[in-house]
């Protein structure tokens, strides 16, 4: 996503449960740098650095309902 000047990068994780520590326990240091990181360098290396950020959407158990 573009935000200004600033190219955003967004990670969204949803757990059904908390049973394994919900969504935030989710992303790990290691799953940071190994998938985030990585994918974020190679991106910027083919379309060209620029500021950028990195957002995270959190999510627990959707109630996902059909409204008529």
């Amino acid at each position: 996503m573009q935000d200004g000047q600033s190219l955003v990068f967004i990670e969204v994780r949803l757990r059904k449960s908390k049973f394994f520590g919900g969504a935030e326990a989710s992303i790990t240091a290691s799953k940071q740098h190994k998938k985030i990181v990585t994918t974020t360098a190679y991106y910027l290396q083919q379309d060209g650095n620029q500021a950028c950020r990195f957002d995270v959407i959190l999510m627990d158990k959707v109630d996902a309902r059909h409204i008529d």
